[in-house]
């Protein structure tokens, strides 16, 4: 990721901005060449997106320690870009939070909150805190800034042909995956968020 943001790999800033319309550029705000390459999350990941009001109802929405984006962007159109990456499957099938249980008691209000407002029956409600953690707490988030009025946008990168890696990668092994973890989630083919979440597919083996 730190390669894509730094070298502007077209695979990766393409199909955003397709997707997007009118926006022309992305302004990445991380990870930077610059800046170490930090990752940012909590207030911090706010304020580097100049969100800094939002602090409060955040720290109402989420414990302390929540997601740690891989990458955080602002187009010249004012859209905010919440990046998640995974290089391999395996990857992807996060364990459920660890958290202590004041914490863990305000993680599942929120993940069952966005849950039930994105259409989900009350027989996968559960699944939210225990299969697919980090899509789960990725589209809280996700929902949680949109409902705040900005227009925020879950940006979901699966690298391919990472030959570092286990295990083949493919757009379609994504696709894949993200289906079936919508389907363990209880999620509907169309729902809410389903014109905010864009899939990238960039290849490493072009590089």
């Amino acid at each position: 990721m730190q390669r894509a943001v730094a070298e502007g790999w077209a695979d990766l800033e393409g199909p955003i901005l397709r997707r997007l319309g009118k926006a022309r550029q992305i302004e990445w705000r991380s990870p930077l060449r610059e800046d170490d390459y930090a990752e940012y999350r909590d207030a911090a990941f706010l304020d580097l997106l100049g969100l800094e009001h939002l602090k409060a109802s955040l720290a109402a929405f989420w414990p302390r320690r929540g997601p740690q984006w891989d990458a955080l962007g602002v187009t010249d159109f004012d859209h905010v870009l919440l990046v998640e990456a995974k290089a391999h499957i395996r990857e992807f099938c996060s364990p459920p939070s660890q958290a202590g249980a004041a914490s863990l008691e305000l993680i599942n209000a929120a993940l069952r909150e966005t849950a039930v407002g994105l259409g989900v029956g009350a027989r996968h409600l559960d699944a939210w805190g225990t299969h697919f953690y980090q899509y789960a707490n990725r589209l809280a988030h996700l929902r949680w800034l949109r409902g705040h009025g900005v227009d925020a946008k879950l940006v979901l990168a699966g690298f391919v042909n990472d030959d570092e890696m286990p295990g083949k990668t493919s757009p379609e092994a994504w696709e894949a995956a993200y289906l079936m973890a919508d389907h363990v989630l209880g999620l509907p083919a169309r729902h809410p968020l389903s014109g905010h979440v864009i899939h990238v597919f960039p290849d490493v083996r072009n590089r």
